[in-house]
């Protein structure tokens, strides 16, 4: 455990990011919150503060329990933070309809195959 720890090194230490550059840029483009304000990136962090990270469409709130600059399995990872299960449950509700609604573009029109075609000309013809 540190005593200091860096805002960006933390959420590339707790997998929020995969790399210190883009943690670094998220926290300075406004997608990082620590206790609701925004932060720098060089802004040491505290057990027991609030972080609201925006990541894609997902938005996560923790809250900071474990301290560490050194990155380790995701396991581990989850363990130096807590997330609110009301959170955690908007955010799956959330994920789960944008699948929805992912598949139901997959079923997008395409293009007729060779033998529908030949079907189509065929129809066509019956009526010229």
């Amino acid at each position: 455990m540190d005593s200091s720890v860096r805002l960006d090194k933390w959420l590339w230490a707790a997998r929020f990011f995969k790399t210190r550059s883009v943690a670094r840029e998220a926290v300075s483009g406004g997608k990082v919150h620590l206790n609701g304000k925004r932060a720098k990136p060089g802004r040491t962090l505290n057990t027991g503060d609030e972080l609201r990270i925006q990541r894609g469409e997902d938005e996560y709130t923790i809250t900071i329990i474990e301290l560490t600059i050194r990155r380790g399995p995701a396991a581990i990872a989850r363990t130096l933070y807590e997330e609110s299960e009301e959170n955690r449950t908007r955010r799956e509700q959330l994920a789960e309809e944008r699948k929805l609604e992912h598949q139901k573009s997959a079923a997008r029109v395409r293009r007729p195959d060779k033998r529908e075609r030949r079907k189509i000309v065929r129809f066509k013809n019956k009526f010229d």
